[in-house]
Formats: structure tokens, C-alpha cells, sequence
């Protein structure tokens, strides 16, 4: 069964709180996806300082120290045939120039790409394999507003080269990849899961 621990991880209290709280369920951890995120577009001559800070703050600080604090759980019972599984969700606006004016998410989801590539080096002696998913455009709250009217869903869907919106089957198909036996050999790699947005 799923236990919810609601927590706000942009803020040290809040990574405590939810490692206190799944302490309190289990002894150690398999596998952690870091699938947090925030957007800010303005811009650039009006793109505001707050939109930098609650931007990095919870895309790349919060999955750093996420994972910093649960490291001991995530080394419990790892082995270099089983290896504990860290995926960090990024985004394709992350290893592309994005048409939006989201400087401080992409400059973000680039960051957590690298950022998991070094703790992927740093980590492979402890048997945590590190790796990246970088999403196209999906049904998601982020993409909410600009899939919202079918002229500008046709503008999204005209820009994936498979000309269409990622299913949730997709995304879980690719994090079950990594997480399973299938990807039990890759670590310090992204995943562009876009329908091929990416290489355009």
C-alpha cells in the first residue's frame, strides 16, 4: 500500500520531516525519484530574483539534499547486482533551448542533468546508480495552461516530430526501466523521453 508523508522539500525542515517520516515506515530504500519542480516565466527585462530563487530551490537544492539525507538508506542494501536507484525528472528544456522564456527552469533542469551525472561518479562505489529522465511535453499542472486551448496544444504537438502529448504510460515506462534489472548497468546518463522534441 502507499503511505502519503506530505512535506515541503524546498526548505531543510521540511527534507527532515519526510526522512523522519518514512523512517518511521521503513528500514531502507530501493529506489527514490526526485519528481519535484517549479516554472517562472517573465521576461527578461522584468524576470524577478524570486524567480530564480523558488525555481532552484526546489529543482536542484531539494533533490541534492533529499538525497543527501536518505544516502544511508539508499546504501542499506544496495549491492553492485541490485543497486539502489536515484532518477532525477528534468526536462528537455534542460539540453535544448526552450521557446519559453523560463531562463530559470531551464537553467534548473540542465543543472539537475549534470548534477546527477557527477553524483552518479561520486556514488558508483556505493551501489546508488544515478540517472536522469528529461520529459517533453506531457499532461502535467506545469503544462496545464499552455495545453489548455487546442491552438496552442496543435503549437505543442506540432513541435514533438511524433505529433503528440506524452501519456503517463510513457514516463513510467521509462522510470520502471531504470529502476528494474533492465537498467540495473546505467548510471550518470539522461534519458530524453520527448518523442524525439529534442532532436530538432
Amino acid at each position: 500500500h502507499c503511505i502519503a508523508i506530505p512535506a515541503d522539500l524546498s526548505t531543510a525542515t521540511g527534507v527532515s520531516l519526510f526522512v523522519s517520516g518514512f523512517k518511521e515506515h521503513e528500514e531502507n530504500l530501493d529506489i527514490l525519484v526526485n519528481n519535484a519542480g517549479a516554472v517562472w516565466v517573465s521576461s527578461i527585462e522584468d524576470f524577478p530574483e524570486a524567480g530564480f530563487d523558488k525555481v532552484m530551490s526546489i529543482n536542484i537544492k531539494a533533490p541534492f539534499f533529499l538525497t543527501q539525507a536518505l544516502l544511508p538508506l539508499l546504501k542499506k542494501n544496495a549491492t553492485s547486482e541490485e543497486p539502489a536507484r536515484v532518477i532525477m525528472i528534468g526536462s528537455i528544456d534542460g539540453i535544448r533551448t526552450s521557446f519559453m522564456t523560463n531562463y530559470s527552469y531551464s537553467a534548473s533542469k540542465a543543472g539537475l542533468h549534470m548534477m546527477a551525472r557527477h553524483l552518479a561518479a561520486h556514488l558508483v562505489n556505493s551501489h546508488i546508480n544515478i540517472n536522469s529522465i528529461a520529459p517533453g511535453p506531457f499532461e502535467s499542472k506545469m503544462m496545464a495552461a499552455m495545453l489548455a486551448s487546442e491552438e496552442n496544444r496543435k503549437i505543442v504537438t506540432d513541435s514533438v516530430p511524433m505529433h503528440r502529448i506524452g501519456t503517463p504510460q510513457d514516463i513510467a515506462g521509462a522510470v520502471i526501466f531504470l529502476a528494474s534489472r533492465a537498467g540495473s548497468y546505467i548510471t550518470g546518463a539522461t534519458l530524453a523521453v520527448d518523442g524525439g522534441a529534442s532532436t530538432i
